[in-house]
């Protein structure tokens, strides 16, 4: 049976410029707004908007997203025909196992889209937070009898150089495209997300395969390619909440705009179009008679005896009396000492804050920058973490980093 359109889920990334957090996981398994991870929101906008069938390119350490991932059920994506696959690389006769690219990810998985025999393919991110409706995306690329459409969105000039752009005319039609130029033209920069004919992106992967130059990227040479050959292609506008959470400071910039759902454009508390994750069945949270909460998201079996202040806590964090939490986002089973300091700064899961450590600080004078704690460390009492650090091993008491 044939599917109209199929999702593939680029979710292989090494997120190497989120350092600490994901030396031990991929980038779309990092832990996000209280109860989620990175990938449930392109999961989620899948349900949504209707499409049942996922495959999911994984690559580097992908042990916990396919722990998390699991049969789907959470999204309910455990489907017989459809649902979601996790598609890692793997041995081949002709010899190439690891994807060389983002193109290469999909070409590596040509059979698995065949067997559901779709007209259109959509091709996400698995390391954006982004809701996102892709049946008005869909119907956009029909409208337009487009081969190719890409998502793109309005940033600010000054920002536009950071970006793979689009440069489109007034009926959106793509004429150009600049990789993250000096001298932008457009605005219009792509978010990764693009929905292909099938007919068509099977034609230029087989292409892009055989051609011994190319680094087998969508930006880098098929995009490109289908503009070279004069191919039908549309610039989508979305004008939802879109964010590339590829660095700490912009990870940490949406945790904190979850904490204000009317003015950031990211609203978790939604009903009519809900993030689903696996949740982690814990019991509910307990204040103590001594804490102080304010303007926080405090998330399931977390235990607050401290001052917790805009600040997002993932399930099961415990706040000892005295502890001291603002502009913080603290990861899953984290333990904060008696006493102690935790400023601007994300913390990962599992790690012990000894009593009366320092973790990171309230910026002043215009500083940038966010302290970070890997996953499972721990920070000896007394010690001090500086507000740029990046821990990613033991820190003994006393120590200053």
């Amino acid at each position: 049976m044939a599917k109209e359109m199929i999702a593939m889920l680029l979710a292989g990334g090494q997120g190497s410029r989120l350092y600490a957090l994901t030396q031990k996981l991929a980038k779309p398994a990092v832990p996000f707004g209280g109860k989620y991870r990175i990938i449930d929101f392109p999961l989620s906008n899948c349900v949504n908007s209707g499409i049942d069938t996922v495959g999911i390119l994984t690559q580097y350490q992908p042990m916990v997203l396919n722990e998390y991932i699991g049969n789907g059920q959470p999204w309910d994506l455990d489907r017989l025909h459809g649902g979601v696959h996790v598609l890692p690389p793997y041995q081949k006769a002709t010899g190439s196992d690891w994807y060389k690219g983002t193109a290469n990810a999909i070409y590596q998985n040509i059979s698995f889209i065949e067997r559901y025999d779709p007209e259109y393919v959509i091709i996400l991110s698995g390391d954006q937070i982004c809701k996102q409706d892709y049946s008005d995306f869909l119907r956009f690329h029909k409208e337009k009898g487009a081969e190719f459409s890409v998502a793109v969105m309005e940033v600010p000039w000054e920002e536009a150089p950071r970006f793979g752009l689009m440069v489109a005319d007034e009926n959106d039609k793509i004429t150009e495209f600049q990789e993250k130029p000096k001298e932008p033209k457009s605005n219009l920069a792509s978010m990764g997300i693009y929905i292909f004919n099938w007919d068509i992106l099977r034609k230029y992967l087989i292409e892009d395969e055989e051609d011994p130059t190319s680094e087998n990227d969508f930006g880098k040479n098929i995009i490109p390619n289908l503009l070279r050959d004069n191919r039908d292609m549309y610039a989508y506008r979305f004008d939802g909440y879109w964010k590339d959470v590829g660095t700490i400071s912009s990870l940490w910039e949406a945790n904190m705009e979850v904490l204000d759902p009317e003015n950031s454009g990211i609203n978790l508390f939604d009903e009519d179009w809900r993030i689903y994750s696996r949740n982690s069945g814990m019991t509910g949270h307990r204040v103590g008679a001594n804490a102080v909460i304010e303007n926080s998201m405090i998330t399931d079996g977390c235990r607050v005896e401290g001052h917790v202040k805009h600040s997002i806590l993932f399930a099961g964090v415990r706040v000892e009396p005295g502890a001291e939490i603002e502009d913080a986002v603290i990861m899953g089973g984290t333990v904060v000492g008696a006493g102690a300091v935790v400023k601007h700064c994300i913390v990962a899961e599992n790690v012990v804050i000894g009593k009366n450590a320092i973790v990171g600080a309230m910026p002043s004078g215009g500083q940038k920058g966010v302290a970070t704690v890997g996953s499972d460390v721990v920070i000896g009492a007394g010690a001090k973490i500086g507000p740029k650090a990046m821990v990613s091993k033991d820190v003994k008491d006393g120590e200053e980093v």
